[in-house]
């Protein structure tokens, strides 16, 4: 990042807010003022001062009762969500309480209107689309939030209205800071309040463009989806560090879209290569644009969050655009890191792991008519039929076998297949076995099991020994193998086999894709049992 220069006038301020042996500590090094992130005084205990890439204690003596009272005396007062800050200023005071709700901790961040920051994502911003900015704490999300506030107004001569909460895009006090420039400030008194805030700006005040830090609860993403759908630009920061992360979260997942659980026909399941029950996306993204922030002089851009939400949920790599800033200022577009796998459904949507030695009897069963399969070095055709197309792609290039998927069964030297469709005995299956063409059935459509099917075939290692590559994969189920035991659940009421399906203890979150697949029948359902025991019952109206 190019240097910047930062008004001595506002650290002072904040300096002069703390204990006079603090203080002076903290000036008698100077040199690393510019690298200065947060001084974090606790009662009992050494203040420390946190810089970017290190820590250093600021006095050998106990932080006491008189030093916390010296530092509040001379802020602003604490809002509900025990913030504060100082007048005209971006520097945020959060205060840690006891139980009887006096202050006995101080976190003092230093608040920084960089200017230049928002070169890397500029022509984002200028595209007029909606972007959402995730980031760990510390890597300068509200300041780049802040810098955008700025060019939308000045440079771009836009209406912008800044939602803030916490008053740490515009500082303390009723004037804003000058580094949002022309944007305007609404206060929240609330934080519990701030989606109210965040409609009546659009109602009231005519923006083309809304900047909203920490969208946190579903009251505030519902809110977003509202202002997006009137056509305002929205610019925010929520809750979470990659869009895995967001993809997760059931409060959160409607700003890129949502995902639901959809049931599909047999050939569609078999024209797409997936199992019946299928993670889709549900609704158009609040934002158009995904950015997450690495760090300060590198961010990830999905500039199609809609697009990469559906790949992410069909198990293929999103498009990345990275862009890193070099010490001149200058943003070059870097290749991205390279991936050994396709992209996995997060760890959190996975069922828990089952034992290994329950894995290895389920293993994958191979049937054939003709033998042993074919000779090492000859190429094969692989015909999937209802295997998914795209990991026996990646299974066959991490194993780097001499092997083809082909299209048309008639081409195929062997089929893959999985456990289900073979059992239910399909006409083209039964040709094929016919014409003397093997027939390898798959447990589960993970790439896993084609890995150790593939092994098998071109005598790469022992069979009942998966990759070591994958084995991280096989140590627990995709949200696909959860809904199809619902989904067999639910046939089985329909048919009249069962009254009533108990399923496996779940998440709340897949409970609730559960309870939606059985209304999706007409079938009724409730949760049953405590966490983490709660299960879902399902059963006819």
């Amino acid at each position: 990042m190019p240097e910047q220069h930062e008004p001595a006038s506002d650290v002072d301020l904040l300096l002069e807010a703390l204990p006079p042996h603090i203080q002076l500590s903290i000036r008698q090094h100077s040199e690393d003022l510019a690298d200065l992130l947060e001084i974090v005084i606790d009662l009992g205990r050494q203040p420390e001062a946190r810089y970017r890439h290190q820590e250093r204690f600021l006095s050998n003596r106990e932080v006491t009762r008189e030093d916390i009272d010296y530092a509040i005396a001379r802020i602003g007062e604490f809002g509900e969500d025990n913030r504060a800050g100082i007048t005209r200023t971006l520097h945020r005071i959060s205060a840690i309480r006891n139980r009887k709700g006096i202050v006995i901790g101080l976190t003092c961040r230093l608040g920084r209107a960089i200017f230049g920051t928002v070169t890397i994502i500029r022509d984002l911003i200028e595209s007029g689309n909606s972007i959402l900015l995730l980031g760990k704490p510390g890597t300068g999300k509200t300041t780049l939030l802040r810098e955008t506030a700025r060019v939308l107004a000045e440079d771009l001569r836009k209406r912008v209205v800044i939602v803030d909460t916490s008053n740490e895009i515009a500082g303390d006090g009723d004037i804003p800071h000058p580094g949002i420039g022309r944007a305007r400030r609404m206060q929240v008194p609330r934080p519990s309040g701030q989606h109210a805030v965040m409609i009546e700006a659009v109602e009231n005040h005519m923006p083309e463009v809304i900047v909203i830090d920490e969208i946190g609860t579903e009251l505030e993403a519902v809110a977003a989806r509202t202002i997006a759908e009137r056509g305002v630009q929205l610019v925010g920061t929520a809750h979470g560090n990659t869009l895995a992360n967001l993809l997760i979260n059931p409060t959160l997942s409607d700003l890129i879209g949502g995902i639901q659980a959809v049931t599909l026909g047999d050939e569609e399941a078999r024209r797409r290569g997936t199992q019946k029950t299928v993670l889709e996306r549900k609704a158009p993204p609040t934002f158009d644009v995904l950015v997450e922030i690495k760090s300060w002089d590198q961010v990830a851009v999905y500039s199609d969050v809609a697009t990469a939400v559906d790949a992410i949920l069909r198990g293929e790599e999103p498009q990345i655009e990275w862009r890193s800033r070099d010490a001149e200022g200058n943003v070059q577009v870097i290749q991205p890191p390279a991936h050994d796998s396709p992209t996995e459904l997060p760890f959190a949507l996975r069922r828990a792991p089952a034992k290994r030695a329950e894995r290895e009897a389920e293993g994958s069963r191979l049937r054939r008519r003709n033998g042993d399969a074919s000779p090492v070095g000859s190429t094969q055709r692989i015909f999937p039929y209802g295997v998914s197309r795209n990991r026996l792609e990646h299974a066959i290039e991490r194993l780097k076998v001499p092997a083809v998927i082909v299209r048309d069964m008639k081409e195929a030297t062997l089929v893959m297949t999985l456990k289900n469709y073979y059992r239910q005995s399909s006409q083209q299956l039964r040709q094929a076995e016919e014409q003397g063409v093997p027939v390898y059935v798959l447990r589960n459509n993970t790439i896993t099991q084609m890995e150790r099917q593939l092994a098998h075939i071109f005598h790469l290692r022992e069979y009942d020994e998966p990759p070591v590559a994958s084995r991280r994969e096989e140590s627990s189920e995709t949200l696909e193998d959860v809904m199809l035991e619902t989904e067999n659940a639910i046939n089985s009421v329909m048919n009249g086999e069962n009254s009533v399906v108990e399923l496996q203890p779940r998440s709340s979150y897949i409970r609730r894709l559960q309870h939606q697949m059985a209304d999706r029948y007409n079938l009724r359902s409730e949760s049953r049992g405590s966490d983490p025991h709660r299960r879902v019952k399902i059963y006819r109206s």
